[in-house]
């Protein structure tokens, strides 16, 4: 028997073999090129579900902070000073809106893998330029900083990604999928949903990315973690009540809540008592103990980041025809109710349950803009229907979103009180007192939009000259009544000081009667969904 040759392979298997490998690699390029190619719909993703029940995976619950300077009564008495600075910045129709054809899809489950070095796969994240597409330019897997929004930057990334807080401040982003020419580019913004705001953006601390080819020895991680990474700022106007939502709140949910807790927040300029005072909203948007970002030094190693956050280009809304996964107002304010434990969703019907009246709250303030005759409002609205309760906003979130809930009709004096619209059930009413002085484009923006967007009724009342007690300073001659916007004009110091610190509301009630009327009308035609 001749001994087998194992040495050497016949030359027509060799032949055959090797075809066979061609073959299989050519169509794996083929595959792997179509994937490459496809686009993704957001709409395929499941969202989060918004619950009403309070879900938060915290192990511990950090009771609100007694009152102090910086949050006493919501922060109202810092309104004067900041509440209006966007008169700076009035939108018109089609200005500030851009948009670069950019999708990004998400994989919202945790990632966990022992190399930080890994390139992401196209399930996990995929970034697709269509002005580069439509170049012929074979789409990048770069970080894509989104700097066309008047309001907010944002930069998303994945890679290997160091994040060095401190005096450092920096973001380096490694992935083996940058060109050369790529490697080096960087970004600098203020992670603070104002950017158009210099007053503001002069209390936020700028944070750079920074493109990388590797990792030297003196970034070597210190803490790695398996879940993204998202860095901001609490910086500029928070303190005031109303900025603490439009700039901060709404924005963190619209950029973080579909990671469903799945998120690590490194916070820069940080207030340790506005945590506290708003910790049900950041308990419920990640199960991790917040960073420090401005006195943490080491190291922190991550797999994705999200550097500032997403928001609308108004104030205090959000469009979902911009929001990657369609949120809205509403979807906002029952994360709200569900934050927070508060039990309705909906007002009450007058008459469906026999001798329960609804429910009227009547904000009132200290300080500027009061009410001067409350005790006649309030016999009005008994008059009408209506139960009164007649409060400021308190300090204690807790506590005041649980009186406000159990009302069905909120109003008071144009002010960061009415912030607290968040806290009523769908549907309910809104009456926003507007000051004398041409307040109709301050009070659409604050509160009459952004109610719409949260399905609640809005109804609106401005006063007239004889219901201002600036014709108790100002003759009838003086500009403040003849040509109110020439002193607009002349700047926020000098419209802020007549028109909001130094003007109270007399209410007609009468004249305001009907305006309670039509409130009591729409809760009876309520149609719940």
């Amino acid at each position: 028997m001749k001994p087998r040759n194992t040495g050497r392979a016949k030359p027509q298997s060799c032949c055959f073999g090797l075809l066979a490998v061609i073959f299989l690699i050519s169509l794996s390029y083929l595959t792997m090129s179509k994937t490459s190619m496809l686009r993704f719909s957001v709409v395929n993703f499941q969202l989060p579900p918004i619950t009403n029940g309070n879900t938060s995976a915290m192990a511990s619950d950090v009771h609100p902070v007694a009152e102090d300077s910086s949050i006493r009564s919501q922060g109202l008495e810092t309104e004067e000073a900041e509440l209006g600075r966007s008169l700076a910045c009035e939108l018109k129709d089609g200005q500030c809106e851009a948009d670069h054809g950019k999708m990004v899809v998400k994989n919202s489950s945790t990632i966990v893998d022992q190399d930080p070095t890994r390139a992401m796969t196209s399930s996990e994240e995929l970034v697709f330029n269509e002005e580069e597409k439509r170049d012929g330019v074979k789409p990048g897997r770069k970080p894509i900083c989104d700097l066309s929004n008047t309001k907010s930057d944002i930069c998303e990334a994945d890679g290997d990604v160091r994040i060095i807080g401190k005096d450092t401040r920096m973001i380096y982003v490694a992935n083996s999928a940058f060109s050369n020419r790529e490697t080096g580019e960087s970004w600098t913004i203020k992670p603070y949903a104002r950017k158009w705001d210099k007053g503001s953006g002069a209390k936020v601390r700028e944070v750079t990315m920074k493109l990388v080819k590797s990792h030297g020895e003196d970034k070597h991680c210190d803490v790695n973690h398996t879940v993204p990474a998202l860095v901001f700022a609490i910086g500029g106007w928070t303190g005031n009540f109303f900025h603490d939502f439009a700039d901060v709140l709404v924005p963190l949910f619209e950029t973080s809540y579909h990671f469903e807790g799945e998120v690590q927040f490194l916070i820069a300029n940080i207030k340790p008592l506005w945590i506290k005072k708003y910790h049900k909203y950041f308990e419920k948007l990640s199960r991790y103990e917040i960073i420090d970002y401005d006195n943490d030094d080491r190291v922190h190693c991550f797999k994705q980041v999200t550097l500032g956050l997403r928001c609308d280009q108004g104030d205090f809304t959000i469009n979902p025809s911009k929001d990657p996964y369609g949120y809205t107002m509403a979807d906002f304010t029952k994360f709200t109710r569900s934050a927070y434990s508060l039990k309705r969703d909906h007002p009450v019907r007058p008459g469906e349950q026999a001798g329960k009246k609804p429910r009227i709250l009547i904000v009132t303030r200290k300080a500027t803009r009061k009410f001067m005759n409350v005790k006649e409002i309030v016999r009005m609205t008994k008059k009408v229907g209506f139960n009164a309760v007649v409060t400021e906003a308190d300090a204690n979130i807790s506590r005041f979103s649980q009186v406000v809930n159990s009302c069905d009709v909120m109003m008071g004096v144009h002010g960061s009180g009415l912030t607290n619209i968040v806290f009523l059930p769908t549907h309910s009413v809104v009456i926003q007192v507007v000051p004398w002085g041409n307040l109709d484009w301050i009070a659409g923006n604050y509160f009459r939009d952004p109610s719409s967007q949260m399905k609640l009724h809005y109804l609106e009342y401005s006063i007239n000259e004889e219901e201002t007690t600036l014709s108790e300073l100002y003759p009838r001659d003086h500009a403040v009544f003849k040509d109110p916007m020439s002193l607009h004009h002349q700047g926020w110091d000098t419209f802020s000081r007549i028109f909001l610190v130094e003007q109270n509301v007399k209410l007609d009630v009468r004249k305001f009667r009907p305006v309670l009327e039509h409130a009591l009308q729409l809760l009876h035609e309520q149609q719940y969904s």
